[in-house]
């Protein structure tokens, strides 16, 4: 367990409930990838102690039946895959979108600018690729709150990039792993419940910007150099104006509720 700094005491009763676990403190809050990235050095993926495998998992989840069984099972029949996900259900029993397309700048500006008013438009579905079947296929990038990865993988792209320190981490990896040459494999069979969210959205004034300065450096690594200079003014003007809407909206929500409590 890497810890990034908590002071409530669940990593250290996590610790005394399961012996065999291990805390590793990281002495502050590094971000999720930062945090990876600290306990894959400690564990040791090279030489001959390296594990077959690396599970990175969030805190908040659960586990199905056999879940980890059938993503090995699966590393097992596609020994190009870098990275495996698991169908991720939320609370509820939604299915959740974790095995999506990367966003290009069409699909990524449509779905900025449309997804949270009009869920169902056309660049957010072929984003997520809401409308593919749940059958086990090649993904362009998985959710990083559960993925199965060959520490040679991991180890020939960096891991992952701790300039993200919340949001889009895991879609830089899973990009940087299909640029190497290693597949994103998503693995339905396998089944987990993901508590997402819940801590972000108790700071919405802190997380979103996180999150859209997240898209902007996704999107300005793979648009570098002069020529694409105003694309990148054009798109770092137009996600810190959605930033504060979001933020005026997320907050004023917020508001409400609280008021109706």
């Amino acid at each position: 367990m890497a810890d990034n700094g908590s002071v409530d005491g669940a990593p250290e009763a996590a610790e005394r409930a399961h012996p065999q676990a291990e805390l590793l403190r990281t002495g502050a809050n590094l971000g999720y990838g930062g945090a990876i990235n600290f306990a894959a050095a400690r564990l040791g993926l090279d030489g001959a102690d390296a594990p077959d495998y690396l599970l990175i998992s969030n805190p908040d989840v659960v586990f199905g039946a056999g879940a980890i069984d059938e993503l090995i099972a699966a590393a097992e029949r596609h020994p190009d895959a870098g990275s495996l996900g698991p169908l991720i259900r939320d609370p509820d029993g939604t299915v959740y979108p974790s095995a999506r397309r990367v966003p290009s700048m069409r699909f990524g500006i449509g779905h900025a600018l449309l997804g949270s008013v009009w869920k169902s438009n056309p660049w957010t579905r072929a984003y997520q690729q809401a409308e593919a079947d749940l059958s086990e296929r090649e993904a362009g990038w998985l959710s990083g709150s559960c993925l199965l990865v060959r520490p040679k993988a991991f180890e020939s792209i960096g891991g992952f990039d701790d300039r993200y320190f919340m949001y889009m981490e895991d879609v830089d990896f899973g990009d940087r792993l299909a640029r190497a040459g290693w597949r994103n494999v998503y693995v339905p069979s396998a089944g987990i419940v993901h508590a997402k969210g819940h801590a972000a959205g108790k700071v919405p004034e802190l997380m979103l910007p996180a999150h859209h300065d997240s898209a902007y450096r996704f999107f300005a690594d793979r648009h570098p150099g002069p020529a694409a200079a105003p694309l990148r003014a054009a798109m770092k003007v137009g996600l810190a104006a959605r930033s504060r809407v979001s933020v005026f909206a997320a907050v004023r929500a917020r508001r409400t509720s609280d008021e109706g409590e």
